[in-house]
């Protein structure tokens, strides 16, 4: 037995946000990740723990493997569940924030540490060939880049610190950073909003959350070890 939430539709078959209960119910799960303790675990700090992933996606070059935009996704769905305790404008206007602040830090990072910051790793997403290509992304959009880099996994966290350790000049990274800031943070979250909408959406992910959340790991592992197989591959065969 298992205590889930479920959202209850109104009389008229739409879906019903002012019914949310906990119920007891029998579900299938896989054991490894139980919705009920990661709800209470996080309950009205869960705004602050997607805000934190966040930051450390694009604040911090080990954040590469967190799945931002599937977690901005997810966020709003959830919105109108009651995992999150606050309005939908409150949650958009926080993660952009942490979003805008960390990439900052990566320029901070970038700007401080220099080409050495990713001269230290020669394989994988840091290897030069990564810098080159993240590079060759700043040749062609320009200052847009940082805006263009929000809707780009992995180049996400790259980009930032590459800006930095190209020197582009701190106004110019500040205004593009909080605007792409503002727009993937506003258009992922608002797509996830839109898409709960939809009758049964919602419910489906609030009941379910453990195998949601299983979808979305797996979603983000496997094109991470496709690229890292495929990058270790290509580095046996150059040598």
């Amino acid at each position: 037995m298992l205590l889930v939430f479920e959202v209850s539709g109104d009389h008229e078959g739409s879906l019903g946000l002012n019914a949310i209960r906990l119920r007891e119910d029998t579900m299938i799960h896989t054991g490894l990740i139980d919705p009920q303790t990661i709800i209470q675990a996080a309950g009205p700090w869960a705004l602050v723990g997607v805000c934190v992933l966040v930051f450390i996606e694009t604040g911090l070059l080990v954040g590469f493997f967190l799945p931002g935009d599937t977690l901005l996704f997810l966020t709003g769905v959830l919105s109108l569940t009651g995992h999150f305790v606050e309005p939908l404008w409150v949650i958009i206007l926080a993660v952009v924030v942490a979003a805008a602040l960390g990439d900052q830090v990566g320029y901070a990072i970038g700007r401080r540490s220099g080409p050495a910051v990713f001269e230290r790793r020669n394989s994988g997403f840091f290897s030069r060939a990564s810098v080159e290509r993240t590079a060759q992304f700043f040749d062609r959009f320009g200052g847009s880049a940082v805006m263009v880099a929000r809707f780009v996994a992995v180049v996400r966290t790259i980009a930032p610190v590459a800006a930095g350790v190209g020197r582009m000049r701190w106004s110019v990274f500040t205004i593009f950073n909080i605007v792409g800031a503002a727009v993937w943070a506003s258009a992922v979250i608002l797509g996830g909003y839109g898409l709960g909408h939809i009758p049964g959406v919602a419910d489906f992910v609030a009941k379910y959350l453990d195998l949601v959340l299983i979808g979305i790991v797996v979603l983000s592992v496997v094109p991470l070890v496709i690229r890292l197989v495929t990058v270790r591959r290509s580095s046996r065969a150059g040598s």
